[in-house]
């Protein structure tokens, strides 16, 4: 069986009934951050849930809070609310250790009156602790609950019991749909083209900067929805959330991180915990998009995480939000521009964007320069162009002569892509100084084109490798 690629389940409750480590069990990968701490999660994490033969989307949510007002706890209810709303089942978990709580039975209320269908999942029910709780779901007026835990992995045979008539009856609608789409598409046209080529694979983007430059805020402009919880308190987001995005026709897979703050100042467990899934979420892009607040740009946190991501090799933009606050855009453009030569010459060339995550200002110009950078950082360029490229060079900015022997530039090649990286064979490879090396990657950078790709130039010691292949010929 395929799977019902449509069919999509929430997991939804009370905080800390054990959510997350349910949807690690199901997706089969730790995605979302597990700790003690109640209120872990605060955006809707999204997987591809795996339970014996079936397949279908999870959506892992906030904690369900008695909270209404405008109140994080408030907004992170509503989120769930919308998730529950959206999807076509919801698991509804209690923690059948603590048995059933007011809360509890407040939300099964809303459940049951929402229509969808319902699981009820009475979750650390391992040994005999749980027995107690398990007996009490009953009263929740939403079926028999199944005794799981998720941490052991017990109980999952029963779950998928339950869960397979709601997958089959999915499966058979999807079917059923595909079959009239397919009868419409071939009276629409019997000589459409059976060959067409996939969708282009989707590019890697993480969104990085310190807390409160609006991230979550971008994120939700790009994709049109408030699908991440924002709001004007530092450190919202927790977890790293990618997010499929169609921009202007072109894919993406967006990722969400948490703010990264000054090395010293991540105590709590959980922050670390975030800011571990955030530099993860770098090393996986293949673009960073460096976020930075224009009312106070490039301070010294903006540049440790330009630095990360440089050393890293993922290609780089810079994009100064909250553009719609600046009252003298030109200036400060010019400003910024120079801030960023001065402070930042490792990224020389990469594109910086001014952009409004609130208002969309820039976000044209913000996928260009991103498809631009990624572009860069795929480049190979040809031996031949290299080399010639090389001896035009050397013949304008020679080697230094250390102890008057000059040192020879023999022979350059492009090892690798992603970040480009170029091999130069040389005579005296010890010998030449780190600032010739900058001369000839800020030479690569303006004269093809490879802006916001990190380059790497390795050198080795020796004549051209190819030489005596061709004297040989």
């Amino acid at each position: 069986m395929t799977g019902a690629s449509g069919f999509t389940v929430a997991i939804v409750g009370r905080p800390n009934v054990g959510k997350s480590t349910l949807f690690n069990r199901l997706v089969g990968k730790r995605l979302a951050l597990v700790d003690d701490t109640p209120g872990v999660t605060r955006d809707i994490r999204e997987g591809v849930a795996r339970l014996a033969d079936m397949r279908f989307t999870l959506l892992d949510t906030a904690g369900l809070e008695d909270v209404n007002d405008d109140s994080l706890p408030g907004r992170m209810r509503r989120m769930t609310e919308r998730a529950a709303a959206s999807a076509d089942l919801c698991l509804f978990v209690i923690d059948a250790r603590a048995g059933v709580t007011a809360v509890d039975q407040e939300f099964a209320g809303i459940l049951r009156r929402g229509g969808k269908p319902v699981l009820l999942l009475a979750n650390k029910a391992e040994g005999r602790a749980g027995e107690g709780g398990a007996l009490e779901a009953f009263a929740l007026g939403l079926g028999d609950p199944i005794a799981v835990s998720s941490e052991h992995g017990e109980g999952f045979e029963d779950l998928l019991t339950a869960l397979r008539p709601h997958y089959d009856a999915a499966c058979l609608a999807e079917d059923a749909a595909d079959a009239v789409e397919t009868d419409v598409l071939i009276d629409a046209d019997d000589d459409a083209d059976a060959g067409a080529p996939d969708p282009l694979k989707p590019v890697q983007i993480a969104v990085v900067g310190r807390p409160n430059a609006g991230k979550s805020t971008l994120i939700n402009r790009l994709l049109g929805e408030e699908r991440l919880l924002t709001g004007p308190e530092a450190g919202v987001t927790r977890d790293a959330i990618g997010l499929p995005l169609d921009w202007n026709g072109r894919a993406f897979k967006i990722f969400d991180t948490a703010g990264l703050r000054k090395k010293a100042r991540v105590q709590d467990k959980l922050e670390k915990l975030s800011v571990g899934d955030a530099l993860r979420a770098v090393r996986y892009a293949e673009v960073v998009i460096l976020l930075i607040d224009v009312r106070a740009a490039f301070e010294q946190q903006d540049l440790r995480i330009a630095d990360l991501a440089e050393r890293e090799g993922r290609a780089v933009v810079v994009a100064a939000n909250k553009w719609d606050l600046e009252d003298e855009p030109q200036a400060k453009l010019v400003e910024l521009k120079q801030e960023f030569e001065r402070l930042l010459p490792q990224l020389r060339g990469a594109p910086l964007v001014a952009v409004s995550g609130l208002t969309g200002r820039g976000l044209d110009r913000l996928q260009k320069a991103v498809l631009s950078a990624y572009d860069a950082w795929n480049i190979r360029i040809s031996t031949g162009k290299l080399n010639r490229w090389l001896a035009h060079q050397t013949e304008r900015h020679p080697p230094p002569a250390p102890s008057g022997r000059r040192i020879r530039l023999r022979y350059m090649t492009q090892a690798k892509t992603r970040p480009p990286t170029f091999v130069v064979f040389a005579s005296r490879p010890d010998a030449l100084p780190e600032s010739y090396l900058r001369f000839l990657a800020n030479g690569l950078r303006e004269d093809f084109a490879l802006h916001g790709a990190p380059i790497r130039i390795l050198i080795r010691a020796g004549d051209n490798p190819y030489a005596s292949k061709a004297a040989k010929r």
